[in-house]
C-alpha cells in the first residue's frame, strides 16, 4: 500500500501541514528517523496543537490511529 494515500493527506490537512502528495512525502523525508527510538506522539516536530490533534485522533478513532500508525512507521 503507498504511503501517500487520500487518508494520510486528510490527516496532514487537519495538522495544519500541506497536503499534496509531493508535500506530504517531503515531510516524511525530512523527518526520517524522528520515530526511530519513540513513537508519534513524542516526536520533536509537533506544535501544542498538533500534538493534540493526535492525542485525540488516537485515543478516540479506530481509523485515525491506522493513520497515525503509519505515519509513525513511515518516520521511523
Amino acid at each position: 500500500m503507498e504511503i501517500v494515500d487520500h487518508r494520510m493527506r486528510d490527516l496532514f490537512k487537519q495538522l495544519g501541514l500541506a497536503d499534496g502528495p509531493e508535500d506530504v512525502a517531503q515531510f516524511i523525508a525530512q523527518h526520517q528517523g524522528v520515530c526511530r527510538h519513540g513513537n508519534l506522539l513524542q516526536a520533536p516536530i509537533w506544535n501544542a496543537s498538533q500534538l493534540a490533534f493526535l492525542h485525540e485522533a488516537i485515543a478516540q478513532d479506530a481509523d485515525g490511529a491506522g493513520v497515525a500508525e503509519r505515519l509513525q512507521a513511515a518516520l521511523r
